[in-house]
């Protein structure tokens, strides 16, 4: 990929630095895209479309939701004291990791736009069509990640110079459907087109996101249609643990981004080891009390989730330490058993105890819908650790301000301050 992205540079270098100043204060500036790119040109843009996605927002931005979800601390705190303090530290309209998303995801979504309006010089083709059911996966990726830290943000559907007040909620949700249902018909299938690579965006990893975002919505039955359409198509099976965080060949990934090291700045691990670990690390951040306590004897998540070293609690699941970087996963099969098992209600509850007993866990049973609500947001928990679900998770189900104690505004995320001073259109989310 690294000489795609090379080659990427070069050809888009002009017009990167030519608005950069501009992307900095506000990503909303535009340059007109060639219209006399080639062919080559464009799978070049495609792969810059990869690695803004995967880069642009900053590595924090990958666990956001289990910083201020309560699962992980920073590494200095004792016995898990402080944990609302640490949490509306961070939820501060001036934090760096609130800023640097925000910024990222809209840089990323230029270089997708980007590619949108270049593709009309691509002659007509399957290739073509795949690749603009890639970018707009992408921008659907890019506005879930936009609109449940937010609500509501502004959608630019093409890069303009206009400050732009913010769309409401509904309006974000409903073209996030509208470019998943593209991205379904367009994107190539897993299956064939891709041979198993999970590298690459699939048709079916777009179908995953679909029932991601119709469960954040409360739409239940249709997220599992969703969810069970991939889960029956035979192209996944839940596989060993290990094998999803060690970077080893499985069949659960549905889609993740390889996070080479050559070309990334992703690289979590070191946030979690210690220096003294065999895998070094700066131990910016630990697991919580609950978190180190929630892995009950047997299961089999245990210790490729957390572990103890000198003393010391650690995040065990990006184990590249210093030297290298470990594949971020946007979506694997799992999650899919539990939207499935969610947006089912009590009848979806044999998807639970399947992924249950995958795990190495005994199934349960519930006597009523909340009960087997709490007993799915824990299993998600459990499966899902740092992997960026915890926060929202809470937020979704109205759970945020009972089980973490969350304040009122600390259900959504705060514009940040630069971005208010740049855009008086927008307005900062109530409370801060």
């Amino acid at each position: 990929m690294y000489k795609y992205f090379t080659f990427f540079f070069l050809i888009c270098a002009p017009w990167m630095f030519s608005c950069e100043s501009q992307l900095d204060l506000y990503p909303r500036s535009a340059v007109s895209s060639s219209a006399d790119l080639t062919e080559n040109d464009i799978e070049s843009l495609l792969i810059g479309v990869y690695n803004s996605v995967q880069n642009k927002p900053g590595r924090e931005s990958y666990i956001t939701f289990d910083l201020i979800g309560g699962d992980l601390i920073n590494a200095s705190a004792v016995g898990g004291g402080g944990t609302n303090a640490f949490i509306s530290n961070i939820l501060r309209p001036e934090y760096g990791i609130i800023k640097n998303s925000w910024i990222g995801y809209f840089k990323a979504l230029y270089q997708v736009n980007t590619l949108i309006t270049a593709l009309p010089s691509m002659p007509e083709s399957a290739r073509k069509n795949q690749i603009l059911g890639t970018a707009h996966y992408f921008r659907a990726y890019l506005y879930y990640q936009l609109v449940t830290r937010w609500g509501a943000v502004p959608i630019l559907k093409e890069n303009t110079q206009e400050t732009l007040p913010r769309d409401s909620e509904e309006s974000v949700w409903a073209f996030i459907e509208e470019e998943l249902s593209l991205a379904i018909e367009l994107a190539p299938s897993f299956g064939s087109d891709l041979k198993g690579d999970f590298y690459f965006v699939s048709s079916e990893a777009a179908s995953a996101l679909m029932a991601r975002a119709k469960l954040s919505q409360g739409k239940k039955d249709e997220a599992a249609t969703y969810a069970e359409s991939v889960i029956t198509s035979s192209l996944f099976q839940l596989d060993d643990f290990g094998k999803i965080f060690r970077k080893q060949q499985n069949s659960e990934v549905i889609f993740a981004f390889e996070n080479l090291t050559m070309e990334s700045s992703i690289n979590l691990s070191t946030l979690f080891y210690t220096y003294a670990h065999p895998l070094n690390g700066s131990y910016v951040y630990k697991p919580n009390t609950g978190a180190m306590n929630m892995y009950s004897s047997g299961d089999l998540r245990t210790s490729i989730s957390i572990d103890t070293y000198e003393g010391l609690d650690v995040v065990n699941k990006y184990p590249s330490g210093q030297s290298g970087t470990d594949p971020l996963v946007i979506t694997r099969l799992a999650e899919l058993y539990l939207i499935s098992a969610e947006g089912q209600g009590l009848s979806g509850i044999d998807r639970l105890n399947e992924l249950r007993n995958a795990r190495g866990l005994g199934s349960v049973s519930a006597s009523s819908e909340q009960q087997y609500l709490d007993l799915i947001l824990e299993e998600r928990r459990r499966e899902l650790f740092a992997e960026g679900f915890r926060w929202y998770d809470l937020v979704r189900t109205g759970k945020a301000q009972e089980e973490i104690g969350l304040a009122d505004r600390e259900l959504l995320l705060p514009i940040p301050e630069t971005e208010l001073l740049l855009n008086e259109k927008l307005e900062q989310n109530p409370g801060y």
